[in-house]
């Protein structure tokens, strides 16, 4: 995230001192666009491109020019366009209905924004085709002193960019914290940065305590990533408290095509499709080598530079702008199409922000509207090299137990807490079934597949019944100390039987999440949900309280800033 495209977005951010935001009336797309539909022209060979690292590649499978070039990737796939960015997406939809282009790019939730709009008429229902990337640290929620977790948002005002991408981004995080949008209150800007009409901008204001920013834009707010200090164009006191480093499977950027143009020209989607995976696997390589500065290296992202930050000197910030992307490739494709069991794939991800912008009123209701293509994903693979990979681990387990036995030690576990909830169990019970606990089972598994850059503690904690009846004997402190260990050596070998019960689980159900996330911890009988009473845990006073600690706590916590623990792609 340290990049010098801090110092370019640093120049057009407002100051404390410029004029009030214009927040606008977040409607739904409909009543934005009012372009008629017409037949896709003849010469539309228009292919869209944002501002974003991952379009890098688009680029340079075009040859590194604005029209395709002779011997591009494109070129030799029998492809040719002229590359457009566009990053008002309103702009897109009205080109895309007029026929001027049959292709959209957005993220998911942009796309689904439109959906209304975009199947009134059935030539123009979108077909998703082409997952690019996930955000993988590009995008963050920054929030004021007086917000230490993502449940403490409830009450507070957001500011979000309209029909951007962070709404993606706060359907997420809302959900995930069991809050629903009559929960907060959101004003919605026109633009996405570098404007008086920002996130960015309007985090200035005194009533405004968190906004969905990119992330030059958090790092300014919050004095390179710390705590704001209040000099130098930060607020005083904020913070980040998750990027897309954390949240890496929440922000999907995709590509689709007009329904009538898929249907006549599904070789070239196909072909567009699997030209765009080679493109991604080559330009990766060439990030890889990029010490070496060859020729290559420099014209990709020299013009990169020029088309997304319109400098072909500004390749720092082109390299900043890769560096917070995952490009998925071809396995990535084909989990997100085609795995039924991928937590994060197209029909999950379409669903839940479906869900959301109903609740918001931004689309009509029914059911999701979002059209996948029927494309056979696994057979792209020729000539490709990335096709059979198995992700290694995100973390460095020596050090995540290390950190988390520190935070123990500390009393800082809840330091960095974004979500966590409570699973219970019964008395001596050491073996957890998933015929017990399927529902809490998934919700880990999904949590665990949508924040893949957090630690999940997975937290045991016992009754201290038997060490307080100890005591009310009158029993000798080494006796007490061997059952408080014993409690504790319980706990952890509980916290550890339910984790491995998860692994086990997703296991069963082919879902593959990465077991050195999950850390295992023992308290034993010192943080009893019933509260200490002086030195020892409360006695419970009913069944229900004596039940309450037999619990095993799940806690995700954003580690962004320890970059021994953290292993980036």
């Amino acid at each position: 995230m340290k990049h010098l495209l801090v110092l370019w977005m640093i120049l057009c951010l407002p100051v404390a001192a410029n004029a009030a935001p214009e927040y606008i009336n977040f409607k739904p797309l409909e009543r934005v666009v009012n372009t008629p539909v017409a037949g896709v022209k003849q010469t539309a060979d228009v292919l869209p491109i944002i501002t974003w690292g991952g379009d890098i590649a688009t680029i340079y499978a075009n040859g590194n020019t604005v029209r395709t070039s002779p011997g591009s990737l494109f070129a030799q796939n029998g492809l040719d366009y002229r590359l457009v960015r566009e990053d008002v997406f309103a702009n897109q939809v009205e080109q895309y209905l007029a026929g001027e282009t049959p292709f959209l790019r957005g993220t998911m939730g942009m796309i689904s924004l439109a959906s209304d709009v975009l199947n009134k008429d059935p030539r123009t229902k979108p077909v998703v085709f082409y997952q690019m990337t996930w955000s993988a640290g590009g995008d963050a929620l920054v929030v004021k002193n007086n917000i230490k977790s993502a449940r403490d948002l409830r009450g507070k005002t957001i500011a979000v960019q309209a029909y951007g991408p962070h709404v993606d981004y706060l359907v997420r995080v809302l959900k995930d914290a069991g809050l629903s949008f009559s929960d907060v209150t959101v004003k919605w800007v026109a633009d996405l940065t570098g404007t008086d009409n920002s996130p960015a901008a309007a985090f200035y204001e005194d009533d405004i305590d968190a906004a969905f920013v990119i992330i030059p834009d958090a790092l300014a707010l919050t004095s390179g990533g710390n705590v704001g200090t209040g000099a130098e164009d930060s607020v005083k006191g904020s913070k980040i408290l998750m990027s897309t480093k954390t949240a890496n499977r929440v922000i999907a950027d995709v590509y689709a095509v007009r329904h009538d143009y898929y249907q006549k020209n599904k070789s070239e989607i196909e072909r567009l499709a699997k030209t765009l995976m080679k493109a991604s696997e080559e330009l990766g390589d060439l990030v890889g080598q990029r010490t070496s500065r060859s020729s290559e290296y420099r014209s990709a992202m020299a013009f990169s530079a020029e088309i997304l930050l319109d400098s072909p000197e500004a390749i720092a910030d082109a390299e900043g702008l890769y560096a917070d992307c995952e490009f998925v490739h071809f396995n990535g494709n084909v989990k997100f199409f085609e795995d039924a069991n991928y937590p994060r794939g197209f029909s999950a991800v379409s669903g839940e922000i479906y869900a959301s912008l109903k609740d918001l009123k931004l689309v009509n209701g029914g059911s999701n509207k979002l059209a996948k293509a029927e494309l056979n994903y696994k057979q792209l693979d020729a000539g490709l090299v990335r096709t059979q990979q198995s992700e290694a681990p995100r973390f460095n387990r020596d050090q995540v137990s290390a950190l988390v036995s520190r935070k123990q030690q500390q009393g800082s576990l809840d330091d960095g807490e974004l979500f966590s909830f409570e699973v219970f169990f019964s008395p001596n019970q050491n073996s957890f079934s998933a015929d017990l606990y399927a529902k809490e089972f998934d919700r880990v598994v999904e949590l665990a597949s949508a924040y893949g850059g957090a630690i999940i503690t997975v937290e045991g904690h016992s009754d201290p019944m038997g060490y307080l009846r100890a005591k009310k004997k009158g029993q000798q402190p080494v006796v007490l100390g061997r059952i408080k260990q014993s409690a504790k050596n319980l706990s952890i070998s509980r916290a550890q039987a339910v984790r491995d019960a998860i692994m086990s689980y997703a296991d069963a159900r082919r879902v593959t999440i990465d077991s050195s996330q999950f850390e295992p911890i023992g308290h034993g009988i010192t943080q009893p949900a019933t509260g200490i009473c002086g030195n020892d845990p409360c006695a419970p006073k009913n069944e229900k309280e004596w039940h309450s600690n037999m619990r095993v706590v799940f806690r995700l916590i954003q580690v962004e800033a320890e970059s021994d623990v953290f292993m980036p792609l």
